[in-house]
């Protein structure tokens, strides 16, 4: 398997000067869907059309978690682009994707630390053009940072998010339970965009996702016929 992240993820590790690693990482992993093989996840992957589109800008090392969700979202959306956040140095072709006249970019981040005039809170696309998402994969203080420092995100509209359920994530906390890993609001972002299907099997495959990762943690036995495998058995 070869993706945006996953590619990314090559490029990360050949940058590296000593090897990274994860917690649990004592058992062999699958080096495609990044869970314990006896766990695997890949014949779950789900197969689904979508209009919108996906750009990750991942901080540092979050390509080697292998509790990362833009990895998920790059399974299920094709067109998903990943690009190695850094201040000063710009991957040309990230410049490229955000003034490409096919795509209509946002950039998601919440509207209480942007001037009023930036913010939307609907998804609105002319002229032919389809949303192009742009997430800040990253904790929370580090995508601060990347929004503050990040001049060529400046002249676009701030999508921010008004989500009324709970975030469902259980592999890496925030402090807040309105703080959403990045799959959930990529799900939010297609949800807006029209591209509802897309959304629920982004969603069903991060919580089955989630259920192989926390069973091979705890040696818990997985259900094949649960709510969220089943979901994405027509989509397989």
């Amino acid at each position: 398997m070869s993706h945006a992240v996953s590619r990314l993820r090559a490029e990360r590790l050949a940058r590296s000067t000593r090897p990274f690693i994860a917690r649990g990482s004592r058992a062999p992993r699958c080096s495609d869907c990044r869970v314990i093989e006896s766990y695997c996840l890949c014949a779950w992957k789900p197969t689904v059309p979508a209009r919108s589109a996906v750009c990750l800008l991942m901080y540092d090392t979050e390509p080697l978690k292998p509790t990362n969700t833009g990895w998920l979202i790059a399974d299920v959306i094709k067109d998903t682009e990943a690009f190695g956040w850094s201040r000063v140095d710009v991957d040309e072709k990230l410049p490229a994707l955000l003034n490409d006249p096919q795509w209509q970019p946002y950039i998601v981040f919440p509207g209480e630390f942007v001037a009023p005039e930036r913010v939307v809170t609907e998804v609105r696309v002319a002229d032919g053009k389809r949303p192009l998402f742009i997430l800040l994969d990253a904790t929370w203080p580090e995508a601060r940072k990347m929004f503050r420092k990040s001049p060529y995100l400046n002249h676009l509209p701030v999508l921010s998010l008004q989500p009324e359920q709970m975030s469902r994530y259980r592999l890496r906390r925030s402090k807040r339970d309105d703080h959403f890993c990045t799959a959930e609001v990529a799900a939010l972002c297609l949800e807006l965009a029209g591209d509802q299907q897309a959304a629920a099997v982004l969603d069903a495959y991060l919580d089955v996702f989630s259920a192989h990762y926390l069973g091979a943690k705890f040696q818990l036995p997985i259900d094949p016929d649960d709510a969220a495998h089943t979901h994405l058995k027509a989509f397989l």
